[in-house]
């Protein structure tokens, strides 16, 4: 069938420039699906976040009340998925997704607090006050590795923990 686009049924080892990708990621998508071990059992949320610009570290904030709160207090590994996948002129081959690995850390107020604060209200400024409640947590994930799927089949991993600025 004419320009009917072939999906690829096998994976395959990619080159992609990943801190290329993740760095435009961060400009154009707001939200990523964070996932968490909620006592032996995967759990998932929708976060806003935001990039350092040395891409390694994810900053996100969340309700201290929250499941997905207390599951990254308990067990501090996740995983961050952003994608272009609400850029629906993009098809299956077009779409691309990297899972961020790392470590989560709550925040406290203070210095560093108030630098990773400005990186994530500068993305996000319709969430200040939110941000500034004292019910809030500023989190942040030290990216251990980066997963890229593109092409649909296309893999590219990526060690974050020897990444140069």
């Amino acid at each position: 069938m004419a320009g009917k686009i072939s999906i690829p049924s096998t994976t395959r080892k990619g080159a992609a420039d990943v801190a290329r990708r993740l760095k435009a990621f961060d400009r154009k998508e707001s939200f990523a699906v964070l996932a968490t071990d909620d006592r032996g059992k995967p759990y998932t949320s929708l976060i806003s976040f935001a990039l350092t610009p040395d891409l390694k570290q994810v900053i996100f904030a969340t309700p201290r009340g929250t499941r997905k709160f207390r599951n990254l207090t308990g067990t501090r590994d996740v995983a961050l998925l952003i994608d272009n996948r609400s850029d629906q002129r993009k098809g299956f081959v077009e779409t691309q997704a990297i899972t961020v690995i790392g470590t989560a850390r709550p925040v406290r107020r203070g210095r560093a607090w108030l630098e990773y604060a400005g990186i994530f209200l500068r993305k996000h400024p319709e969430l200040e006050e939110f941000l500034n409640a004292s019910t809030t947590a500023l989190v942040v994930v030290d990216v251990t590795s980066c997963v890229h799927v593109g092409h649909f089949q296309t893999v590219t991993v990526a060690d974050w923990a020897n990444k140069e600025s």
